[in-house]
């Protein structure tokens, strides 16, 4: 792969460790399938994160021009959230890796359970 420097400035380190979390692409996939949504319709959408960590994963990929955050001079005051382009752009790509984890979760699960029994059962001897 080019561009691609295992020390350094990696622009791969940098974006992985933006989106490599356990919640960012949730939230992403999120939007991608609903299009613009409230704060509140998120959350309910994502079972088990919280509202602490629902607003910094959307601060952290509205800092990264991700995510667009919109918000109504209305009373009560209303907050929108949509996918950017930059956002859009990266949708076949999340895609593409929910499709290969679909395709090979199984294989992967299979191969967990083998060598964590090899090791409990080498912990035991």
């Amino acid at each position: 792969m080019k561009n691609f420097h295992p020390t350094g400035n990696c622009p791969i380190r940098d974006i992985l460790s933006r989106l490599g979390n356990k919640w960012s692409m949730l939230v992403l996939i999120t939007l991608d399938a609903n299009g613009t949504m409230r704060f509140s319709d998120i959350h309910k959408s994502i079972a088990d994160i919280s509202q602490r960590m629902l607003t910094v994963t959307l601060r952290t990929l509205e800092a990264d021009g991700l995510v667009t955050r919109n918000v109504y001079a209305e009373v009560p005051p209303r907050v929108e959230y949509y996918l950017t382009d930059t956002g859009k752009s990266l949708m076949p790509h999340v895609e593409n890796l929910v499709n290969w984890a679909i395709e090979y979760m199984s294989g992967i699960l299979e191969n967990r359970e083998i060598k964590e029994a090899a090791f409990i059962q080498q912990q035991t001897i």
